[in-house]
């Protein structure tokens, strides 16, 4: 791996243990309790959206699952989860939340762009937001890739490119004027610290290709209409996401054959 990106991971390391430090405590305890499944920064219901199906009995991957608790929703709904994250001390909130609710599953750390587990164990992997935005897209959906089986299916939920477009150098809300080019954004190095990917939508369906994969939708999410700010999340505003999709959720089923790894 090159130099540049070993230093990007480290300086994303770094910003995501200063991000637990908002997580812990009601902040984990609340999402961990809630019931259903929902998706991203304004909790737009998985029985609306109706990605995942039925997930009892399958064999899930959580890549850059934080403090893992959609491993948690999976469990309950009958899956067998196994959570992975880069960050220790998102990993041992995560822990915190297993023994405070007696839900467990294996928790692992690793990074999603090279995940030490066996090739062809998996049913389905998802990622609620993490994997798609801070880690290299070739390597991390070759990894996805790899650990499906033939016919499974991968989910992820990403940073619509169009807020990646609007927000502004310095960070902070997006904006509603382009802060920079489509090409820019595929990768971008923020001011305060972390390095995330924003491909386009043609960059995401070429790669989903590259690696055996059919895409089966995209879904862009808005915030509802009674929505309130993020508490903690502040790349978009209620008022911005309710005229323009703040997040992308993109499914697509692994075909069949070898995969093509990464480079």
């Amino acid at each position: 791996m090159e130099e540049r990106r070993v230093e990007e991971i480290g300086l994303n390391r770094e910003l995501w243990a200063l991000v637990n430090e908002r997580l812990t405590g009601p902040a984990a305890e609340a999402l961990w309790s809630t019931p259903d499944m929902v998706w991203g920064l304004f909790a737009v219901p998985e029985l609306r959206l109706g990605v995942l199906g039925d997930v009892a009995g399958l064999d899930v991957l959580e890549l850059a699952c934080g403090t893992a608790y959609f491993s948690a929703w999976l469990a309950r709904a009958g899956g067998r989860p196994v959570a992975v994250d880069l960050s220790v001390e998102q990993l041992l909130t995560a822990r915190d939340q297993q023994r405070r609710t007696g839900i467990g599953f294996p928790l692992l750390q690793a990074d999603a762009e090279e995940v030490p587990l066996g090739s062809g164990s998996f049913d389905l992997v998802v990622s609620e937001h993490g994997t798609a935005a801070w880690c290299d897209p070739e390597r991390w959906i070759s990894e996805a890739a790899r650990v499906l089986r033939p016919g499974g299916r991968l989910v992820f939920l990403t940073n619509s490119l169009l807020s990646a477009l609007c927000v502004p150098d310095d960070e902070g809300v997006a904006t509603d004027r382009l802060q920079r080019g489509q090409r820019a954004a595929y990768h971008v190095r923020w001011s305060g610290g972390g390095a995330e990917f924003h491909p386009s939508h043609g960059d995401w369906i070429r790669l989903l290709r590259q690696f055996g994969f059919v895409v089966e939708a995209l879904h862009e999410l808005y915030a509802p209409p009674d929505a309130a700010d993020h508490p903690i999340y502040e790349i978009v505003s209620a008022e911005w996401a309710s005229s323009w999709p703040a997040e992308e959720l993109w499914v697509a089923r692994r075909a069949q054959g070898e995969v093509v790894r990464g480079g």
